[in-house]
């Protein structure tokens, strides 16, 4: 199997994949996500993965679904490959997933595995194969004052540095993932049409937190 595989477009990803349903996880493409696999079910989906072509769906439960064994899933979520892998040597490994594209839901499949498997489909989102623009219409400005009024509500810092090196969609990618938002917040971060959207709606929640909570609480 090639190493750093180049995934150009929906032709290049199977139909079906394990996924990892997460509530409250937010993967998003070319961002990445550490998980921590302790569950005898998700180790086996990663055993899998890393035996195969080490992608993985990030998916939530549906919004709402209460904690049963098999919840509905959300329709849309996000593929990631395995970048990195490391074993704990206490049964857990340690895994970092760089998202490559969304995904629609198509239907739930049956797999003689402990894990749950799906079709997809990606074509939907073929943009997020490409390569953004330098700033794909998002109000920097305006993001990083929400972000300073943010971080000035709860007492918090920032390398503000590398903020103002970091590329525009890995800025907006990175602080919706690291949101403290909840399931149903970060569900709609991760469907915002592109990244403008996106931007556009962390900037709304976040000075909607702020306004209903002047220490800007999660919301749930």
């Amino acid at each position: 199997m090639a190493m750093n595989p180049s995934y150009t477009g929906p032709k290049d990803l199977p139909e079906v994949i394990p996924v990892f349903p997460l509530s409250g996880a937010l993967l998003l493409p070319r961002s990445e996500i550490p998980l921590n696999i302790f569950e005898p079910r998700y180790l086996a989906m990663v055993e899998q993965a890393l035996a195969g072509n080490r992608l993985i769906g990030m998916v939530q439960p549906e919004p709402g679904e209460g904690g049963g064994a098999q919840p509905d899933l959300a329709h849309v979520g996000c593929v990631g490959r395995i970048t990195a892998f490391q074993e704990t040597g206490d049964g857990r490994v340690l895994v970092t997933l760089t998202g490559i594209t969304r995904f629609n839901v198509v239907e739930e499949t049956t797999a003689d595995t402990p894990f749950r498997t799906c079709r997809i489909d990606t074509k939907p989102f073929a943009a997020d194969f490409l390569m953004p623009g330098e700033n794909e219409g998002v109000d920097r400005s305006r993001l990083i004052e929400t972000l300073e009024a943010y971080l000035e509500a709860n007492d918090l810092d920032a390398d503000w540095d590398d903020i103002d090196d970091m590329p525009s969609e890995l800025l907006v990618n990175l602080l919706s993932m690291m949101s403290p938002y909840g399931p149903r917040e970060k569900q709609a971060l991760l469907e915002a049409r592109d990244l403008r959207t996106r931007s556009e709606m962390l900037i709304a929640i976040t000075e909607r937190v702020l306004m209903d909570e002047p220490n800007g609480e999660t919301l749930q």
